[in-house]
């Protein structure tokens, strides 16, 4: 569903980044602020979400006013370039140590509430268990992470490099 809602916005150039690298990020943060934070209140006060929402805050803090100065005045200064492709090294591995770490903090209460579960027999022969999915959303952040880890990286020498040039 979220591939077919994006997918024009990907076609149209709107969303410059490809697909693989938008749609992990938007859906971890969504898993981890509806899947685990709203759906799971006990984890709310766990540490981790201090570190998470900085982490995420200072990322989108810098993205949005970078890209609202190129928007603005067709460019950016060279130290918020520098901020939007540097920062991700200290705030990617802090942001995913935050979302895994709040997943596997929500399991026991994921486990004992039985919420978003289905359970035959039903009429659709069909069974669901959230805390097996939880867990499967674990397993792929040890492929994921870095895969965006990566991503950034190349972007990060692409550009930098390229404004050296200019």
């Amino acid at each position: 569903m979220k591939t077919k809602v994006c997918e024009p916005y990907f076609a149209q150039g709107l969303v410059r980044s490809p697909i693989s690298a938008t749609l992990p990020q938007i859906g971890s943060r969504l898993y981890v602020t509806w899947g685990i934070l709203y759906s799971f209140p006990e984890t709310r006060t766990h540490m981790l979400v201090s570190s998470l929402v900085i982490s995420w805050a200072i990322t989108e803090i810098i993205r949005y006013s970078f890209f609202g100065m190129k928007e603005v005045f067709g460019s950016a200064p060279s130290f918020l370039q520098w901020l939007r492709y540097s920062t991700f090294l200290l705030l990617y591995p802090i942001g995913i140590t935050s979302e895994v770490g709040l997943i596997y903090i929500g399991l026991p209460y994921i486990k004992n509430s039985e919420k978003y579960c289905v359970r035959m027999p039903n009429k659709w022969n069909f069974s669901f268990d959230y805390f097996y999915a939880a867990i499967a959303v674990l397993g792929i952040y040890v492929p994921g992470s870095p895969h965006m880890y990566t991503y950034m990286l190349g972007q990060r020498k692409k550009v930098l490099s390229r404004s050296k040039r200019d």
